[in-house]
């Protein structure tokens, strides 16, 4: 990885550089970012970590919003290739940082269909596998919801750390599960742990246009529980 990052930007003070918006657009219109990325790029502008000088940076974070790479999506970001070719200070990606929700697009879902070719980039990336995490290098982050607030609220205050909590429901998931492509072989398998009392782990199977074709002997009974 030695070659994949210069560690010379980080001999003094740890700061990060976003790009200005202006500079990745291809055309006088400049893209908005999504209210999710957005809420990344105000995070690192509002800590004591970020700097409006290139000069000073020891990671770049872009403006182009690469969170969402499924093609199909009002939030996906075309011409990424043509757009990080224009940054000056690019240079094939090192020391840069790429944040990514979701990668390619229905059925598959392809965990390193980017749209475009990261380079020597960090991926700060969720849902990512064994298979294409690089260890020390690499970021893997949660999938939040677009609608997860940009700061958290009041301070808590615990006073015990016993464990399970006296509540209900030790674990609680209900959503969709992809018969096909990535994360698939994961949420299929839910159902083993759902025991309808302090485990409730409820999917359904429809997602997609086409998700007749490809629902397998559980659908029905996962579809009708999930209603």
């Amino acid at each position: 990885m030695e070659t994949c990052f210069d560690f010379s930007k980080c001999r003094g003070e740890f700061k990060v550089y976003i790009y200005p918006q202006a500079e990745e657009s291809e055309t006088a219109t400049i893209l908005t970012p999504s209210p999710s990325y957005q809420k990344v790029l105000n995070v690192i502008q509002e800590s004591r970590y970020y700097t409006s000088d290139p000069s000073q940076a020891c990671l770049f974070v872009l403006a182009i919003d690469t969170l969402d790479r499924d093609s199909l999506s009002t939030d996906y970001v075309r011409n990424v290739p043509a757009r990080l070719q224009k940054l000056r200070l690019w240079n094939e990606g090192r020391n840069h940082v790429i944040f990514n929700l979701y990668s390619g697009t229905w059925p598959d879902y392809a965990e390193d269909s980017l749209g475009f070719d990261p380079g020597m980039a960090i991926l700060a990336k969720a849902s990512m596998s064994v298979t294409n995490f690089r260890p020390g290098f690499d970021v893997s982050i949660p999938l939040f919801h677009k609608n997860h607030p940009e700061k958290g609220g009041d301070p808590g205050f615990v006073t015990t750390n016993n464990f399970p909590v006296s509540k209900k429901y030790l674990l609680a998931f209900k959503g969709k599960r992809y018969v096909h492509g990535i994360g698939s072989e994961t949420r299929n398998s839910l159902y083993h742990l759902h025991n309808e009392r302090d485990i409730v782990l409820v999917t359904t199977c429809r997602h997609g246009k086409s998700w007749k074709d490809l629902k397998d002997e559980r659908c029905d009974e996962d579809n009708a529980e999930y209603d």
